[in-house]
């Protein structure tokens, strides 16, 4: 129900989701005996410029600016809001090792507008990066509101960082521009340090200003049938922001992470209106499919269902997407 508390033994994703150490070596040793197919070249990618603006965003208009991963400027009414922002080289604890960037970030740190909130989903590397948090922070101090799931705000106060909305899901802020966040399910798991486990929860988010588009911000999950449920009780969304990439090996990582497949069966879940913008795929090399296959595996499964065309936008890393709500919603090129 809207408004309920949610431990963590009644997540999914919790109690056997995240796999073990043996796990791991299989995979590793499954990988020596496979290999796998190596990274493109850095030409590979294309990329855009942004299209950000300083100024306040129209009521019934948003901007959309896929920095990388699962990295997003959203400029709403009143509200210019980041995701799982990161823009250090690597996804790790330490800068020498662990996955690199290919691609640089598609909007340089420094042409950031001034940022109200930033949505954290949960706390693995690639989506929670301690540098990035203590440079939002120098930064922009304690303007920033930081809504997260329950079990974070211990984790920024060690930044200084008090301005910190844990929120269980289905719970939801309000903002004095009249933004509103709730913290909706998600199929994932949390751990940065080997004996913390599960000791912060993980969600995804919907965002909604006075006027202005609708905004579902998936984070990172496994498929769910919790997706139908989000869009009955929090949508109908605007723009959908789902992950498609970090899938193979498939025995491994269907419990935490989506393949382009499900990611559109997510999307019809949602309530199948709106925009479809695809992340987490093509910044950082996770798992072991190729890093450019999955936005050809998703428009192969887009066209296999027969969905509309203009509903589906692959951004290029630093492009915007320019959406208004009228009635419907079209998005208009960067």
């Amino acid at each position: 129900m809207p408004g309920q508390s949610v431990g963590f033994a009644d997540l999914p994703g919790s109690g056997g989701h995240e796999r073990g150490l043996r796990d791991v070596l299989r995979w590793q040793l499954q990988r020596l005996r496979h290999g796998r197919a190596p990274d493109p070249p850095s030409s590979a990618w294309a990329r855009a410029l942004p299209d950000v603006t300083h100024a306040p965003v129209p009521a019934g208009e948003c901007r959309i600016t896929w920095v990388g991963h699962a990295t997003f400027l959203i400029q709403l009414p009143g509200a210019n809001v980041l995701t799982d922002p990161i823009w250090s080289s690597r996804a790790s604890p330490v800068p020498w090792l662990g996955p690199a960037r290919l691609v640089p970030p598609g909007l340089p740190f420094d042409a950031l507008p001034a940022i109200d909130v930033v949505l954290l989903s949960h706390d693995h590397y690639d989506h929670l990066d301690r540098p990035t948090a203590e440079r939002l922070h120098e930064r922009y101090g304690q303007h920033i509101t930081w809504v997260t799931p329950h079990g974070y705000a211990r984790w920024f106060g060690g930044l200084g960082v008090t301005r910190v909305a844990e929120l269980d899901w289905w719970r939801t802020a309000t903002f004095a521009d009249g933004l509103a966040c709730t913290a909706l399910p998600a199929r994932h798991w949390s751990r940065r340090l080997p004996w913390e486990t599960a000791q912060r929860h993980w969600a995804s988010f919907a965002l909604a200003a006075p006027g202005g588009v609708h905004v579902y911000f998936c984070g990172d999950s496994g498929y769910t049938p919790s997706f139908a449920a989000i869009g009955e009780r929090a949508g109908p969304f605007d723009v959908a922001l789902l992950p498609i990439g970090a899938y193979e090996p498939r025995w491994f990582m269907h419990t935490a992470h989506m393949n382009p497949e499900e990611a559109v069966q997510a999307w019809l879940d949602l309530g199948g209106r709106g925009l479809f913008v695809p992340m987490h795929w093509g910044t950082f090399r996770l798992t072991d499919e190729p890093p450019l296959e999955p936005p050809e595996r998703l428009r192969a499964a887009w066209a296999e269902r027969r969905l509309p065309g203009e509903a589906l936008r692959v951004l290029r890393h630093g492009e915007t997407a320019r959406v208004q709500r009228a009635g419907g919603e079209r998005a208009e090129p960067a």
